[in-house]
């Protein structure tokens, strides 16, 4: 069995392959190559280097990325506070499910950003309806992964709690809740990114600040390495908060077992056992009928 790869290895990589990816990039731009894909209307790598330099040499950089950061931590604490307390409730409670599972089913399959003119009507501000449609976008995958969390318990635990005298309040914190954090952190990473993708979108609609804003701006202005700046600092973003939320749940979850994944190994085959020998001592004696004798 092959032994996994050292991290600075992995990590080496990883880089390696991201610098490939942008050569290819850079290689594909400075040529101006158009087999099909117009590449000749990109900019270049280059190009967007120096925009990104320019940007943040300036004030409005971080002033757009202060405001996304706030609507996306806004919106995404409130969804997997009130995520999880729904999952936890439509799960244990009958009641819950009867009177919230039809509305919350009707409204789920719904896109957060098809919400925006609902958030204009409903809310004073652009920046509460921004907030809102991020809450929105991150709510639902919290709740639907909490409540199948929850239900895919065992019930065996919750009855070694009440046979020792736990109350409903001891079982929700000593076995509903550690049992169903790998499920609830499933749902906080799909919200994480999806938030991400309806925060950025609201601020393109009815934004003032904000990378989304800004990018949109671009854009009208035919800016188009500062649409790749936007673009990148999106994905950076985005993928910052992810292994946030992907830290925090290995450290919450330390108690569950791990396995170590190393791709490509081989699996080594079980060799066939030889049967065992005979044990030693007197051969029991064989009944010899009479026609053997005869």
């Amino acid at each position: 069995m092959s032994r996994p790869a050292p991290r600075a290895a992995r990590y080496a990589l990883r880089a390696a392959a991201l610098a490939a990816a942008l050569g290819l990039w850079q290689l594909l731009t400075g040529l101006d190559v158009d087999v099909w894909l117009r590449f000749s209307q990109f900019p270049t790598v280059t190009d967007v280097a120096h925009a990104f330099a320019d940007r943040l040499a300036g004030a409005d950089y971080w002033t757009d990325l202060t405001d996304s950061l706030t609507r996306i931590l806004t919106g995404f604490l409130l969804a997997a506070v009130l995520g999880v307390a729904g999952g936890v409730l439509v799960a244990r409670s009958r009641l819950a499910e009867d009177l919230l599972g039809p509305l919350l089913e009707v409204v789920r399959p719904i896109p957060a950003i098809a919400l925006v003119p609902v958030a204009i009507l409903l809310f004073p501000s652009n920046e509460q309806g921004i907030v809102f449609i991020t809450f929105t976008a991150a709510f639902f995958p919290v709740l639907v992964s909490t409540r199948h969390a929850v239900r895919a318990l065992t019930p065996v635990w919750e009855e070694a709690v009440l046979t020792m005298g736990g109350s409903r309040w001891r079982i929700l914190g000593s076995v509903v809740l550690p049992g169903a954090l790998p499920g609830v952190f499933g749902g906080l990473s799909v919200g994480i990114g999806v938030s991400w993708i309806c925060v950025i979108s609201a601020e393109m609609i009815s934004g003032q600040y904000g990378v989304g804003y800004r990018t949109w701006q671009d854009y009208t202005i035919v800016d188009y390495p500062g649409v790749f700046v936007g673009m990148v600092t999106i994905g950076v973003l985005g993928w910052l908060t992810s292994m946030a939320v992907e830290l925090l749940g290995r450290r919450l979850t330390r108690w569950l077992p791990r396995t170590s994944y190393v791709p490509g190994a081989r699996v080594p085959r079980r060799t066939r056992q030889a049967p065992s020998p005979a044990p030693a001592g007197p051969r029991p004696k064989e009944d010899v009928s009479h026609d053997q004798l005869v």
